[in-house]
């Protein structure tokens, strides 16, 4: 941040030494700011200010942000000291005010840059910060460092003070001028002169381009190609103008060409697409396989129905993974019948142990209970875990051998149906029921009503009962129906498409991985918390080993424990996760269920919120 005024606001921003610096008016509110392990025997700087004069008006601002530590460095901070900063000029200045400091910063908040340097000139202040960082009890002790405690003196380092001003001037969201630049599939959203294609030869390629009055200008040599350019709404008596060219005089060859691109109406919410002729097609094709080309609407789940079609009275049992999406215990006390449950193995990664389906069989039968069917759901909710292809055929030995319905709440490409055929038992060897869901998968966003179910090792008579059964409430909605299209019939190799579908489920499939590593890091850091990994879903579902005084304030406030820290949780950082005595446990521990959905550059926020809120409950309840 070299000259200026700048405003960075919901930002994340991360690095080693010095990884924010300059000479600019600047402030960062709102933003997530994380030091990252730095090279052996190097120290981490957050700031570096360079003010060089005590009359100039710049310095670094950082409010109501959060300062921590990406997980690389959180496990080594003791090995590499990290510092809010230190003073690049003789006057720099920089102020951290009602910001959450983790302890990853060192006790003594700042480091000097050699010597004594600057060290009774600069301004170094900290104003209502709070976190396990943020004690100034044992801060440097130099003559430029400042503890704030006055509101009046806090308000002159807010951004409509230390970097509005009194004089307006004009407000360019981008500025380029570097000859022969390149970008690439990038957003520019802002609104008048929202693009300065200043000077040089620049190509933009595939960009989304936004604003109102002149919003691509300047006198560059510029190409915008395959680019989506759309006017916004002006404010009242103004209109658009897409450009405003700067060339002033003839022998200059600059100018703006727009090439094959596409000007489009502004609508907040909507990301432009180019679709392929492909998949044009493909919808085609869905909407002249549905009947009058109806929407419909979606209807209750076909497990309700299947449950109703097995269960004939409490005598009847079906034997369910612990712990388990509680659809299907619901489902089966809908129905009046029993749940037999079995617990998955959380030491060996939530496994399903057949030596346990065989011990809860036999119990149920010396109730007199008769077990019509196993359920299986892979990957497991809230678990995580996929079974191994092993486990699988062991599964459906188990259920030939005791007569059993496999009800195989399961992913496409898991399928026991595979397994089975793999075994050599036929069409008519296994009952098995399979349910599919596109929620379950990188092709829909969790709760897209759509799916299949698919019945196999019923006799013809019986299975065309189940289908009328199940036809009879089958309503699915438009969306669903295309995306269980896509579900069975993806892309192929020569379509059009192909290799945007690809890129895109890579990318996707990429980042669900390192999201979820990044918690299971996480929680694994954390005091008293084991977590598996999750191999196959979006889920990971920790274990919590609460402390006796949390287990009594629990009961004092008539909550499960585990409820009572989700509680605690949810009011202190408003981060949601599902207790896991809702999906059933072991007798005696504890877990919570927790998405790794969340855009990959808010992860790093969320976890340094649950390792705050958790060092904080275990200390608060310390036995």
């Amino acid at each position: 941040m070299s000259t200026n005024r700048q405003f960075f606001i919901n930002c994340l921003i991360a690095g080693t030494v010095d990884f924010i610096f300059g000479n600019s008016a600047a402030v960062f509110q709102d933003c997530d700011i994380h030091a990252r392990r730095p090279n052996s025997g190097q120290k981490n700087m957050v700031t570096a200010q360079g003010r060089n004069d005590p009359n100039q008006n710049t310095g670094i601002v950082i409010q109501k942000s959060r300062i921590g530590a990406t997980s690389d460095l959180r496990h080594v901070q003791r090995s590499f000291p990290t510092y809010l900063g230190r003073p690049w000029k003789e006057y720099s200045r920089t102020v951290i005010m009602q910001s959450v400091i983790s302890d990853v910063i060192h006790p003594a908040g700042w480091h000097e840059w050699s010597g004594n340097f600057a060290l009774s000139t600069l301004f170094h202040g900290e104003y209502q910060n709070s976190g396990a960082g943020a004690g100034t009890s044992n801060r440097v002790k130099w003559k430029g460092f400042k503890v704030i405690t006055s509101a009046t003196e806090a308000q002159a380092f807010t951004p409509d003070r230390f970097i509005a001003g009194a004089t307006k001037h004009q407000t360019v969201a981008f500025r380029s001028g570097t000859d022969m630049s390149v970008y690439y599939q990038c957003v520019f959203d802002a609104f008048q002169d929202t693009l300065n294609a200043h000077s040089s030869r620049l190509f933009r390629q595939d960009c989304d381009i936004t604003g109102t009055i002149d919003f691509i200008f300047g006198n560059a040599d510029v190409v915008f190609q395959s680019c989506n350019i759309q006017p916004r709404q002006t404010l009242a008596n103004q209109f658009n103008t897409i450009n405003a060219q700067g060339k002033k005089d003839p022998n200059q060859n600059t100018g703006i060409s727009i090439h094959k691109c596409a000007f489009l109406l502004w609508i907040p919410t909507f990301k432009p697409c180019k679709p392929c002729a492909d998949a044009i097609q493909r919808a085609w094709q869905i909407l002249d396989q549905i009947p009058g080309r109806a929407t419909g609407a979606y209807s209750h789940s076909q497990v309700h129905m299947m449950m109703q079609l097995l269960i004939r009275s409490e005598k009847d049992g079906i034997l369910c993974p612990i712990p388990q999406y509680p659809l299907y215990s619901a489902s089966i006390a809908l129905h009046g019948g029993s749940l037999v449950p079995y617990y998955l193995d959380e030491a060996t990664g939530w496994g399903l142990e057949i030596s346990e389906l065989k011990k809860q069989l036999e119990d149920a039968k010396s109730k007199g209970i008769t077990v019509r069917a196993l359920v299986v759901i892979n990957p497991g909710n809230p678990t995580g875990q996929v079974l191994a292809e092993d486990n699988q055929r062991a599964i459906v030995e188990f259920c030939k051998q005791e007569g059993l319905v496999l009800l195989a709440d399961e992913k496409k490409f898991h399928s026991f149906k595979k397994i089975s055929r793999s075994m050599g038992y036929g069409e008519e060897d296994i009952c098995l029921v399979s349910f599919q869901s596109v929620s379950k998968g990188y092709y829909g966003e969790c709760g897209k009503r759509g799916g299949y179910m698919e019945v196999t090792g019923f006799s013809p008579e019986v299975r065309e009962q189940i289908y009328k059964v199940a036809s009879v409430n089958l309503c699915s909605n438009i969306s669903g129906q295309i995306l269980a299209s896509l579900v069975m019939s993806p892309p192929k190799v020569g379509d059009e498409s192909y290799e945007s579908y690809s890129a895109e489920k890579n990318r996707i499939l990429s980042s669900l991985a390192r999201r979820a590593k990044t918690l299971e890091d996480a929680f694994n850091s954390l005091e008293g918390v084991t977590c598996n990994k999750a191999e196959g879903a979006m889920y990971l579902f920790p274990c919590i080993r609460l402390p006796q005084k949390a287990i009594k304030a629990a009961e004092a406030a008539k909550k499960a424990p585990d409820a009572f820290y989700c509680q605690r949780l949810l009011n202190a950082t408003g981060v949601v996760v599902v207790p896991g005595s809702g999906f059933g446990q072991v007798p005696g521990t504890w877990h919570f269920r927790c998405t790794i959905l969340p855009q990959e550059d808010k992860i790093p926020a969320i976890v340094s919120r649950l390792t705050e809120f958790h060092k904080s409950f275990m200390a608060e309840f310390h036995d």
